[in-house]
């Protein structure tokens, strides 16, 4: 009997007092919130670099890549993963990361994440 007024002891203000549904936190616990960035495309680095790099590869994908046609076994493609790289993380940090997508451009079996996309799978590697 002891037992169980103390359990109602306890639980009542808790249900008395509860908010119906989600309520975000705050105070410490809000920083504790990942925050997820839902812009899929970020704005560009205006370092001179950044913006050269960016000239050669839209000049790749709109000019020599229709002519040479997909080869890409990656979804974003690896030059599209190495533009979006740039403009995220900056010139350096950006082209080392699209260099070492373009290392890993093969036909072999991939262990991690893939897509099916129009019936063919493709890696699955986006930049964040």
């Amino acid at each position: 009997m002891a037992f169980k007024s103390l359990t109602l002891l306890f639980v009542l203000p808790c249900l008395v007092f509860a908010e119906i549904g989600y309520v975000e936190p705050w105070g410490k616990e809000s920083d504790l919130i990942e925050k997820v960035d839902h812009n899929p495309i970020p704005s560009p680095r205006k370092t001179p670099l950044a913006y050269a790099m960016e000239k050669v590869i839209l000049f790749h994908q709109k000019v020599l890549s229709p002519v040479d046609g997909p080869r890409s076994h990656f979804r974003p493609t690896s030059s599209r993963y190495m533009l979006l790289s740039i403009r995220r993380y900056g010139f350096f940090k950006g082209y080392v990361m699209g260099c070492d997508r373009l290392l890993r451009e093969n036909k072999e079996e991939w262990v991690y994440r893939k897509r099916i996309i129009n019936g063919e799978y493709y890696k699955w590697d986006p930049t964040y």
